[in-house]
């Protein structure tokens, strides 16, 4: 299975009602193959918290409460 698959996953399984209640709109750094996930406001800080912690292994970022981290695009009028 693939890296975003898994972490999917265990952010559904396990970390979506314990973290959407107070953390709705930050970010989740999630490693997956070791049930490992940082929290912070910001993407950047979340992803560095998971390498730094994890350094071998690669992180995938979710916002919470989201199904995107960020929208691309222009707001309809």
């Amino acid at each position: 299975m693939s890296l975003a698959v898994l972490a999917k996953q265990f952010y559904d399984s396990e970390l979506k009602a314990r973290l959407e209640p107070s953390h709705t709109g930050q970010f989740v750094a999630i490693v997956p193959q070791l049930r490992a996930f940082f929290v912070d406001c910001s993407f950047v800080a979340a992803a560095l918290a998971a390498r730094a912690a994890h350094p071998d292994q690669t992180p995938f970022v979710i916002r919470v409460g989201y199904d995107a981290a960020f929208h691309i695009g222009s707001a309809m009028r």
